[in-house]
């Protein structure tokens, strides 16, 4: 066994991994329809006015406002009808004095008309048509560019695409948009004890967790996941993987970064690459491992479940969503007050997992291999390096996971 030598501080691991995750340049395009949350990878200004056309925002009638200015429930003005005007269709008729057309929401307005009486102001006996409500110009239309108008910038390079940008990509007609392509990130999971799901337990052996967690941080935080099948403890095994999956921008592997002898992957970092650090002062996860090879990074998660899944969420998130271009994700959280003494490693950061119930956190962690120890918390108490002690009752602030 080799014991790690030197632990780094959380802040000073994070800085470096942030530092080595750059943005991914590569670019494609896409259908409008499955282009939802991704970066857009290009500035996108209208060319056209929308609505296209002034256009009724209401039912009722197209009338010229100067022919209604003195309309009164008492004294009506009634106008000829002269036309009807449905959505999608177009006007055959001018709007004079005097005239008017029953029009739809969303309808084209007439030529003549500069204003749509609501129809709840209206009584018609099919011919004519009693206004009992003036209006002015412009009164119930909507005119033509009102909500975009030739040259307005829709979408900036970076942008995240959410639903409200689509809408407005589709209002000029944009069928497809460029955007960013996702970070290809491969996970890999080592030992000769983890069994894949579906097949039956040899003894000594245990499932494949955190392939199914780390493929689930990487998905949410806005690139692909290649998941690969378990890789013995060997070093030739390990980097045959390595080369087959050169093509990912990250290779994240669980198991390994310890100090046993079979935790071989800081001899694989050493003899291919280079080591940024190994070992950081943080409970659960201090034998993590990172580097790179041939402009590839590497993680080295620690393979207990807890350990890996919690440097997932403080590491390898930040990191996924830098190369991503997605905004930093700081998760919700709320005050609460400890159930109970918890004493803590004076020089390294303590990620404490509690369940909340009724403004209390009751700790919940067990023990870095058991993966309920997330599974059951509601968030985490991020406990400082420098502070060896939290009071029962004592205030604390909770990361909700």
């Amino acid at each position: 066994m080799r014991p790690i030598k030197k632990l780094i501080q959380l802040d000073e691991a994070l800085a470096i991994v942030l530092e080595q995750a750059r943005p991914i340049k590569r670019k494609e395009t896409l259908p409008l329809l499955k282009a939802m949350g991704r970066v857009s990878g290009q500035n996108v200004a209208s060319r056209v006015s929308v609505p296209p056309f002034s256009r009724a925002a209401m039912d009722g009638y197209a009338v010229r406002a100067r022919n209604t200015f003195r309309a009164s429930k008492l004294k009506p003005i009634v106008l000829s009808k002269i036309d009807t005007v449905y959505a999608g269709g177009v006007p055959r008729k001018t709007i004079t004095n005097g005239t008017c057309a029953e029009i739809a929401t969303g309808a084209m307005l007439p030529q003549g008309a500069d204003s749509v009486v609501m129809v709840e102001d209206t009584e018609s006996d099919g011919t004519s048509v009693s206004i009992s409500e003036s209006v002015h110009p412009g009164k119930n239309v909507s005119k033509k560019g009102e909500d975009i108008s030739p040259g307005t910038k829709l979408v900036s390079e970076g942008d995240v695409l959410n639903p409200s940008k689509i809408g407005s990509l589709a209002a000029i007609g944009v069928k497809t948009t460029q955007v960013y392509r996702k970070p290809l990130i491969g996970i890999i999971p080592t030992g000769n004890e983890i069994a894949e799901l579906g097949t039956q337990l040899k003894p000594g052996q245990v499932y494949n967790i955190n392939s199914y967690t780390l493929a689930s941080v990487v998905r949410a935080n806005g690139a692909e996941v290649r998941v690969l099948p378990v890789v013995n403890d060997t070093l030739k095994d390990i980097q045959r993987t390595m080369k087959k999956n050169s093509d990912c921008d990250m290779l994240v592997f669980s198991g390994g970064s310890s100090v046993g002898e079979r935790d071989i992957m800081l001899d694989v970092l050493e003899r291919n690459g280079e080591v940024l650090f190994h070992g950081i002062a943080v409970k659960p996860g201090k034998p993590t491992l990172f580097g790179t090879v041939a402009g590839q990074l590497v993680f080295g998660m620690p393979g207990y479940p807890t350990s890996c899944l919690s440097n997932a969420y403080i590491l390898l998130a930040p990191a996924l969503r830098r190369m991503s271009r997605l905004p930093e994700n700081e998760p919700p959280c709320v005050r609460a007050r400890m159930s109970k003494r918890v004493v803590s490693a004076t020089g390294r950061t303590q990620f404490l997992t509690v369940k909340l119930d009724r403004g209390i956190a009751h700790p919940v962690f067990k023990e870095s291999g058991a993966i309920t120890s997330m599974a059951f918390a509601d968030g985490y108490v991020m406990v400082p390096a420098d502070v060896d002690l939290v009071e029962k009752g004592e205030e604390v602030k909770v990361y909700l996971l």
